[in-house]
């Protein structure tokens, strides 16, 4: 996977366009076991973010200029319209471009994310954790933190998931990982954004997600005019991976309903 998804031809430009963003510390990997599919319906990009991957840091880290950086891929790519689908932080990228550019959404996924603001207790947690990662280190923080994103049964089951997980984590650069959390500290609350779009939004919810538990989430699923909600029992933050062939069908279900919407 890359930026520039090389593998498609000119021809599959004219396919239905889907932008996959990915969360903190991740990068493109991330919706490996959706791409393949949703491949062969739809012309997706999946890039990696400012600061992870191959694409480097060019302006301050900011989810208005991550929406940015995406927005000019879209462009480079000749796509006018997108079904633009976040994993977490790349929730609140998605928020921003819609903010931004509102003519691109075709549709609007929240995957375990939120358009609220940090409060001060999530706020906190994230200046420990920067803490942590400047005295520690980043393979440190990572082996300790990003396991948790999972649920217990999970983590019980797919220790090898869970390791491939950290190794894809701990290919963000510590300088990063500091600067997409002072990011997420900073960003505003979106809350309005799901109720002045006009196209349908995806929630996905995990029942176990610690990181973006389901009561924070469950308030916001009424706003939008037109909502798809997929909550997810035993499953954490990670959803795409540890219901993967159910967020496969999900995603086209919600993809196709966008097209013809």
């Amino acid at each position: 996977m890359s930026n520039k998804p090389s593998t498609q031809n000119n021809n599959l430009k004219e396919k239905p366009a889907v932008l996959l963003i990915h969360g903190f510390s991740e990068n493109n990997q991330i919706w490996q076991h959706q791409l393949d599919t949703l491949s062969e319906q739809f012309y997706v990009i999946v890039p990696d973010l400012p600061g992870t991957g191959n694409t480097p840091v060019t302006t301050p880290l900011s989810m208005e200029s991550m929406a940015d950086y995406v927005y000019g891929l879209l462009q480079s790519e000749g796509i006018s319209r997108a079904t633009v689908i976040g994993h977490s932080m790349g929730g609140y990228v998605a928020l921003a471009l819609a903010e931004k550019y509102p003519a691109l959404i075709q549709g609007l996924g929240l995957f375990h994310s939120t358009a609220a603001a940090d409060t001060e207790e999530k706020k906190e947690a994230r200046r420990k954790s920067i803490n942590m990662i400047e005295k520690y280190g980043n393979e440190a923080f990572v082996k300790q933190t990003m396991p948790n994103m999972f649920s217990p049964a999970y983590k019980k089951q797919h220790p090898e998931q869970i390791e491939s997980y950290i190794q894809m984590c701990l290919q963000c650069p510590q300088s990063s990982q500091i600067a997409y959390y002072e990011a997420m500290m900073q960003r505003p609350d979106r809350t309005a954004i799901l109720s002045s779009v006009t196209v349908p939004v995806l929630f996905v919810i995990g029942k176990d997600d610690t990181a973006v538990p389901m009561q924070h989430v469950l308030p916001q699923v009424s706003t939008p005019r037109i909502s798809s909600i997929y909550i997810f029992e035993e499953t954490g933050h990670m959803g795409m991976w540890e219901m993967p062939e159910a967020s496969k069908q999900l995603l086209e279900q919600f993809i196709l309903f966008c097209q013809h919407y």
